[in-house]
């Protein structure tokens, strides 16, 4: 059995009277592609952003690497990259310079081979003496997987990785995603695209308004809906979280 990468237990959190994660728990292991889905405002980003330690944690206990993130935020953090959505570089440094950075930060020393392969593997070779500021929304995207794929981690989180590339950026960033995977990094993906999640994830984390509703691997949420047994995970998405089918007609193989 692979190691522990990561374990959540009994995490949540509240936003005046709103509550947007309630008691949730799962584990992660070297390896794994984990696809984490659910309707806009089941808690998905809220649970990365806590994971990453951009927001406190308040309730329950999160390891990372075998670090409370609570208790031993530096080390527990120096396990894992974090990916949002819409990447911000540093507007006054280059492309190198951020991957010099970031290979700095981590204490990686023989950095620039490794940046120089992840530079022409997501085609920012020729942007290498480029700003931050200069960049557009995919290139600021592939930078970001430039630097969190540079100090080889052991787990990445991923908010809609995808958007903004262009299709070989989408079909080049799905390959490295898996070859990441390959070499034990655990990987949590989050993403509304659900084909994308039904082709890459090893198991699937279902939430719906801040609660855990199914975990476990595409296979077995087919049993778990026996109606969908043959079915996507676009039928069993909507069939976790209670949607009607007049709304899943319309889907187009996205949950919003």
């Amino acid at each position: 059995m692979q190691p522990l990468v990561l374990s959540v237990e009994s995490f949540g959190r509240s936003y005046e009277s709103h509550r947007a994660v309630d008691g949730l728990s799962f584990q992660l292991r070297a390896g794994e592609i984990l696809g984490l889905v659910g309707p806009n405002g089941a808690g998905k980003t809220t649970t990365l952003r806590t994971i990453a330690g951009v927001l406190p944690v308040k309730e329950g206990r999160i390891v990372v690497g075998g670090f409370d993130l609570a208790r031993d935020e530096e080390r527990a953090k120096r396990n894992l990259r974090w990916i949002p959505d819409d990447p911000q570089p540093f507007d006054a440094l280059t492309v190198l310079e951020h991957l010099e950075f970031t290979a700095a930060l981590y204490g990686q020393r023989d950095w620039r081979a490794r940046a120089d392969e992840l530079l022409e593997r997501f085609e920012l070779s020729e942007k290498r003496d480029a700003f931050g500021g200069e960049l557009s929304r995919g290139m600021r995207q592939k930078l970001a997987f430039c630097c969190a794929w540079i100090a080889r981690p052991a787990l990445v989180l991923m908010d809609e990785p995808l958007s903004g590339l262009d299709p070989r950026g989408i079909r080049s960033a799905k390959h490295e995603i898996e070859e990441l995977a390959r070499a034990g990094t655990a990987v949590i993906l989050s993403s509304h695209l659900l084909v994308l999640i039904e082709e890459l994830a090893t198991r699937l984390l279902i939430l719906d308004r801040g609660r855990k509703v199914f975990e476990g691997t595409l296979d077995e949420a087919r049993s778990r809906f026996p109606e969908h047994s043959r079915g996507s995970l676009e039928e069993i998405f909507f069939a976790a979280t209670g949607e009607g089918a007049a709304r899943k007609g319309g889907a187009g193989g996205a949950a919003t």
